[in-house]
């Protein structure tokens, strides 16, 4: 802080600098020039410092949409995937920043979120991109809320509509079909298939798979890790741990493949290149049409695995916690897919259909002939 003299036109002007930092820790410089007297600098110099006191003092309701948004990654990077981050950021870069950069945060209402994603965002042809840019957005607000720098969340009250997508899953008799055509031909994703239909495990749990995560005493699998091709090997999507049960079928399969394996191999499953280029979809889409059954992609496996123990009994939290689901509601979905919460429920109709009987012979007599 300071207040200098100099000589413009032979005429003594004063100049006032003041520099301190916002409540956020911004550097904040204030300048002026061309102050005719030193009182009037004094005064400058006392208005800065007292504009400045109050920066130091308010909350952070004068960031800006960018400014907010970059703390908010960074906070993210402590927290979350690397991928996971980035595709925040790249999203948000792309559909939002050209329309809300400079906006405060505290100015944003939710008219304002419902343009962008209706109206700004028009080039967004997909309603589920619309949907995933909204739930972003809701994220950033609600950090703000968190923060204490909104009341409430702009995005309350505003959703986008999308149609339900119908996952495919194999009957019981299509996988049985499905493994058996695989193993009679030695696909090379046969034993990644069969552990996918046998556990229900995630693409990337299974690639991360190791043969000391297996206890074929105990029967069980313990999964502690994923690997994903932006990430590498990492925590699994929920970050918790799980142990799978091993049945009688996948104990014999097991001991079987590790009878195939050296003593030294790490990795239970093979390394294939489909698999790490994440191709192992279409792989699995194209095996089932040449076979003749529904063509599934590699994520159905999973479904399928859900789906069977579903409608064979099996509780809705013993497969919540087999298949690692972090929310009850997203196994319950596949408890509609499965038909169990519906079952029998037509049985009791108060209505039956007419059986079929033995036609009956009438005799047709004219009156006259009685």
């Amino acid at each position: 802080m300071a207040i200098k003299t100099y000589l413009e036109e032979n005429k003594k002007l004063y100049e006032v600098y003041v520099n301190g930092f916002d409540a956020r820790g911004k550097r904040i410089q204030k300048r002026k020039r061309g102050i005719e007297s030193l009182r009037k600098a004094e005064s400058t110099e006392f208005e800065f410092k007292h504009e400045l006191a109050k920066l130091r003092e308010s909350n952070s309701s004068t960031y800006t949409w960018s400014e907010w948004h970059a703390e908010c990654i960074r906070r993210m990077t402590l927290e979350l995937m690397p991928s996971t981050v980035m595709g925040y950021d790249r999203q948000l870069q792309i559909w939002v920043h050209p329309h809300w950069a400079d906006k405060e945060i505290s100015s944003f209402t939710k008219s304002d979120v419902y343009d962008l994603i209706f109206n700004k965002c028009e080039a967004i042809v997909s309603q589920y991109t619309k949907r995933n840019i909204l739930k972003m957005i809701k994220r950033i607000f609600q950090l703000a809320v968190e923060d204490g720098i909104l009341d409430r969340n702009p995005c309350s009250g505003v959703s986008v509509r999308v149609a339900e997508v119908t996952q495919k899953v194999l009957t019981t008799q299509e996988v049985e079909i499905f493994l058996r055509e695989a193993k009679d031909v030695n696909h090379r994703f046969f034993p990644v298939w069969a552990i996918a239909l046998m556990t229900g495990m995630r693409s990337g749990e299974m690639f991360a798979l190791r043969w000391t995560d297996i206890d074929l005493d105990s029967r069980t699998i313990s999964i502690t890790r994923q690997w994903t091709s932006k990430n590498g090997f990492c925590p699994t999507k929920t970050r918790k741990s799980r142990i799978v049960p091993i049945s009688e079928d996948l104990l014999l399969f097991l001991k079987e493949l590790r009878l195939k394996h050296k003593l030294e191999d790490e990795f239970i499953l093979p390394r294939l290149g489909e698999w790490e280029h994440g191709e192992q979809a279409r792989v699995t889409r194209e095996f089932c049409a040449t076979i003749g059954i529904t063509p599934v992609k590699f994520h159905d496996l999973r479904a399928t695995f859900i789906t069977n123990l579903l409608a064979r009994g099996e509780s809705l939290a013993r497969v919540m916690s087999i298949v690692g689901h972090s929310e009850l509601k997203t196994t319950n979905c596949y408890l509609r897919k499965a038909g169990v919460d519906v079952q029998g429920g037509t049985d009791k109709l108060g209505y039956k259909l007419p059986k079929e009987e033995k036609a009956r012979v009438f005799s047709i007599v004219g009156r006259n002939n009685r």
